[in-house]
């Protein structure tokens, strides 16, 4: 866990040895994501992006408000995994009638918004600038929504998972594993609008690179956490943009150019002069998401086989061609 400069120094060396795009790291709000003590997020500051319990909600509201007022003086972002243990017991699927007629343990919405709702009475108090990952539920969406209408430093993201799928599409099968879990037809919608009026700043891929053996104990068994980097866009363009819910311009800013202003590693518009950090995309072309042509050593994804269109057909570093399907 990057809790202190010491933890985060193996990341630091692979990015600067390894690293083909630019890549900026979180470090963790408490020692462990245990929760009971705060990382060093004042040594941590210069080298992350946000400070981080990603996957583990922080439980007491005490730590939270300290490591808010201690993100802030540090003029970093916090961005919160919600998600309250005491609505889980032990279960990994949203209560369906896929849950009922299989026996799958649930978990109910609850854990995430009810801890959304808490920390953004703690980011008002505060005045950090707070950021929710992967929100999956309608409340979290109102909530969200009226707490910028209040005035609060908040904004959010969703998955491509949840503006795609919901439990009507669960099976026994690893790749149906996420946290938080698929949610309603209802929760969907709200996340569309929440997309499509703003309430949803940016959609962000949580992609989790599990082993096929890691995801291959069905629903109860396989870790939690799907990939998504390399479909994520085609996936959103054929089901949100080319049906006319979300325009083109508004996804893009949603996976582009929000998040970079956020997070303050904005360099600007595409312009003579600009960094030219640029992905090319051919909105014509049309295939079906294969998981084994992925470059990814996770392949677990529930749009596996899915038919779609547009593919990134090359990508530019500060103008140099680092990806081309061509070669």
């Amino acid at each position: 866990v990057p809790d202190s400069v010491k933890n985060l120094e193996p990341e630091l060396d692979a990015i600067k040895r390894d690293a083909v795009v630019r890549v900026h790291p979180y470090g963790s709000i408490t020692k462990g994501e245990l929760g009971n003590e705060l990382s060093d997020m004042a040594e941590l500051a210069p080298y992350v992006c946000a400070l981080s319990d990603d996957g583990k909600g922080v439980a007491s509201g005490d730590i939270m408000q300290s490591a808010m007022l201690t993100a802030k003086s540090a003029g970093k972002i916090i961005a919160a995994h919600c998600e309250d243990m005491s609505f889980v017991n032990g279960g990994y699927i949203r209560d369906c009638v896929y849950a009922r007629a299989n026996g799958h343990r649930t978990i109910q919405p609850e854990s995430e918004y009810m801890q959304v709702e808490r920390d953004l009475k703690l980011a008002e108090k505060t005045g950090v600038a707070y950021h929710i990952c992967h929100i999956s539920t309608k409340e979290s969406v109102d909530l969200v929504r009226q707490a910028k209408k209040r005035g609060i430093d908040v904004t959010c993201e969703t998955a491509p998972h949840y503006l795609v799928l919901t439990t009507d599409a669960l099976r026994d099968d690893g790749c149906f594993r996420m946290n938080p879990p698929l949610g309603t037809n209802d929760d969907r919608k709200a996340l569309i609008d929440g997309i499509r009026d703003g309430t949803i700043d940016m959609i962000a891929t949580d992609h989790a690179p599990h082993s096929a053996e890691e995801k291959s104990r069905g629903l109860e068994g396989s870790l939690m956490g799907v990939v998504g980097l390399e479909c994520a866009f085609p996936v959103l363009y054929t089901s949100l943009v080319i049906p006319g819910k979300v325009p083109l311009a508004r996804l893009i800013d949603a996976m582009a150019t929000s998040p970079a202003r956020r997070f303050g590693i904005w360099d600007g518009e595409i312009c003579d002069g600009g960094r030219a950090d640029i992905a090319v995309i051919d909105p014509d072309a049309e295939y079906r998401i294969d998981p084994e042509k992925f470059r990814s050593m996770g392949r677990s994804t529930p749009f596996a086989g899915m038919p779609v269109r547009g593919r990134c057909i090359m990508t530019i570093k500060k103008g140099n061609v680092i990806y081309d399907e061509q070669n």
